[in-house]
């Protein structure tokens, strides 16, 4: 999901989760960024596995930050691909430096360097709360958030040769490990659960949703979703308002 959406509502995702378990699927959640104000059932941020189920459904696995922490539906770690070697190092001095705001997200947290009126405007745009002033201690960082206007993002790509970097908004990117990725996390849990690609469906509707769309056997974009997204889709369904997922599975065949 792009920063500040959610590709299904709340209601949609019980009942369609519901049509699946009668069917004998697998559902599992791929989420990208971390959600603090809590507003978007998409977004997982790892600290909120102990409080399985989320928003009190179950699902049989979650990918979480963008396919960088992937676990079982026990909330067991499955695979995980951290930032390292040189471009963690390069991110570190920026955060360090002060002269971006650099937000760090590890395992079990989260933490920005300083805030300026970029980040408030920024974090006011998708209804979520500032993020806390930290420091960072030495733990494995999953994935990074820039605060930066469009095209400035070419100023990083020199200096993180070995990560990917996708725009959330007009007002910043994230950040992670090349080898890392929705499609990747998606590939880690085929692995854990034996199933096959050909199997496998997706929804979404931001940049950072791309890759897993192409990856799997049936990507299918919502209907609210950037044009760039749909263009990689197999399927085009209605928008998140209008029920596009469960819209969608009945047009496959998948629920009645």
């Amino acid at each position: 999901c792009r920063r500040g959406t959610s590709a299904v509502s709340a209601e949609e995702l019980e009942s369609v989760v519901s049509g699946y378990e009668l069917n004998g699927a697998y559902f599992a959640l791929d989420s990208g960024e971390p959600d603090s104000a809590g507003a978007d059932p998409c977004s997982l941020f790892p600290p909120e596995l102990p409080e399985l189920p989320v928003r009190g459904i179950s699902f049989d696995g979650y990918i979480t930050l963008n396919g960088q922490l992937c676990f079982d539906g026990e909330g067991r770690l499955i695979a995980s691909s951290p930032i390292t070697g040189a471009d963690k190092e390069h991110l570190l001095q920026l955060f360090v430096q002060k002269e971006l705001p650099i937000l760090l997200v590890e395992k079990d947290d989260m933490y920005i360097n300083f805030i300026n009126p970029w980040v408030e405007a920024a974090q006011k745009a998708i209804s979520t709360g500032l993020p806390r002033v930290g420091r960072y201690t030495g733990g494995e960082v999953y994935q990074v958030v820039a605060y930066l206007g469009r095209g400035r993002e070419e100023e990083l790509s020199p200096l993180l040769p070995g990560c990917k970097i996708t725009r959330w908004n007009e007002y910043g990117v994230d950040i992670i490990s090349s080898q890392g990725g929705k499609a990747w996390g998606i590939q880690q849990y085929l692995a854990f659960t034996g199933l096959k690609r050909e199997e496998t469906a997706a929804f979404g509707d931001g940049e950072n949703d791309m890759d897993m769309l192409e990856f799997v056997e049936m990507g299918i974009a919502m209907g609210n979703g950037e044009e760039q997204v749909k263009r990689r889709a197999n399927l085009v369904t209605a928008s998140v308002d209008e029920d596009g997922i469960e819209k969608a599975l009945v047009q496959l065949g998948l629920m009645e």
